[in-house]
């Protein structure tokens, strides 16, 4: 009864994972197209791309924390080499993800309290 609870729950977080990627992918492809429509009508900012860099970058890593979260629960019910691995393996790449987006904020942060 346990197991299954966990396992759908697993489920259900995984889910809601790809849906927060997926709403960031979504939000990313506007921000873009309105930047590139900005370039014929004279305003378009290689700042708005970092910008949107920085929140497409943010809307990875919450999905990938949820998916680190789901993992942790498969892990738990099944503690096999293969799913120790992909834990390890989103951990690394969300640990690197968080520490170039850490930069690329404190860059922007950084440029947009210079006086123009």
């Amino acid at each position: 009864m346990l197991n299954s609870f966990l396992n759908t729950l697993a489920t259900i977080i995984s889910v809601t994972s790809f849906l927060i990627v997926t709403y960031g992918a979504f939000i990313g492809a506007i921000s873009f197209l309105r930047n590139e429509i900005r370039r014929f009508t004279g305003g378009y900012s290689t700042i708005n791309i970092r910008k949107l860099r920085a929140t497409f970058g943010t809307y990875l890593l919450l999905g990938l924390e949820f998916l680190i979260a789901s993992d942790i629960l498969k892990t738990v019910l099944e503690p096999t080499l293969n799913e120790l691995a992909i834990l390890g393996g989103i951990v690394v790449l969300r640990t690197i993800l968080s520490v170039f987006l850490n930069k690329e904020i404190k860059e922007l942060e950084t440029e947009n309290k210079e006086p123009v």
